[in-house]
C-alpha cells in the first residue's frame, strides 16, 4: 500500500538499538542531555547528537534549550504509549536486552511509564478505579464517571485544569510487564504527581523504579484495593 501515513520511516527511527536505548531513558519524563543520552547509548557524544537530530526531524523528540545546555523529552503522550506497547510485544515475545537482574523485581511491582504509574501497583490503580466505577469503557473508549470525578476532586486533582490540556484526560495503556491496562492521559499523571505531594511514593530517576513509602503503600492498599 503506497498511500497513508509511513510506519516503516518512524520502525526505522526507533529500531536502531542506540536510538531505542535513548528513548527508553526518556520513559522516565525527565528530560536529558546529550551527553547522558550518549552514555545511555553507549556512543560517543557526536554520534548521540546525530541520532537524537534525526529523532528530532522524525517528531519523536521534543528539545528545549535552557543556559548552555540543550535537554531532550519525549514529543508527547503518543510517543510514549507507541514505546511501552512495543516493550509489551518485545517482553512477550521473549526479546529481553539483558538478563532479570535486582532491579528487575522492582520494575515489575512500580515504575513511571513517561509520566504515570506502570507495573503492578499501575495495573491495581486501574483495576480499582474501573471496579468502584470510577471508569468506565464505552466501546473502546475511557471515560471517567460522574462518581470519578467526584473522587478525583476529593483526591484534590483538578480536573478544570486537566480537561482544558489537550491531552487526553483517560487513556489505556497497555503494560509492558503486566500485559494488562495502567492509566495514561493527563489523569494518570495527576493521580501519580499526587501520589508524590502526598509523600507515598519516590521516583528513581536513574531506573524510573517506584518505591511505595510504608504508609504509602498502606494508603494506597486502602482506596485503591481490589477484590
Amino acid at each position: 500500500m503506497k498511500e497513508g501515513p509511513d510506519i516503516a520511516h518512524v520502525a526505522a527511527l526507533i529500531g536502531d538499538p542506540a536510538r531505542a536505548n535513548m528513548l527508553t531513558a526518556l520513559m522516565s519524563g525527565k528530560a536529558l542531555t546529550v551527553s547522558e543520552l550518549a552514555e545511555e547509548a553507549g556512543v560517543t557524544i557526536q554520534t548521540a547528537s546525530s541520532h537524537l537530530s534525526k529523532l528530532n526531524e522524525g517528531g519523536l523528540l521534543r528539545p528545549r534549550k535552557q543556559g548552555r545546555h540543550k535537554y531532550f523529552s519525549l514529543a508527547n503522550d503518543d510517543v510514549a504509549h507507541v514505546l511501552e506497547g512495543l516493550m509489551g510485544l518485545a517482553a512477550g515475545s521473549g526479546h529481553l536486552r539483558k538478563r532479570t537482574g535486582p532491579k528487575d523485581t522492582e520494575l515489575r511491582k512500580a515504575r513511571v511509564c513517561y509520566n504515570h504509574l506502570a507495573g503492578d501497583m499501575g495495573t491495581q490503580l486501574f483495576d480499582s478505579l474501573i471496579a468502584q466505577g470510577h471508569l468506565a469503557m464505552n466501546g473502546e473508549n475511557l471515560t471517567l464517571t460522574e462518581t470519578g470525578a467526584n473522587f478525583a476532586t476529593s483526591f484534590q486533582i483538578d480536573l478544570d485544569t486537566l480537561r482544558s490540556n489537550r491531552t487526553p484526560l483517560c487513556r489505556e495503556c497497555l503494560d509492558w510487564s503486566e500485559r494488562r491496562s495502567h492509566l495514561a492521559g493527563s489523569l494518570g499523571r495527576a493521580f501519580l504527581s499526587r501520589f508524590e505531594e502526598l509523600s507515598w511514593v519516590k521516583r528513581d530517576q536513574k531506573t524510573r523504579v517506584v518505591t511505595f513509602s510504608r504508609n504509602g503503600a498502606k494508603e494506597f492498599e486502602r482506596q485503591f484495593a481490589v477484590n
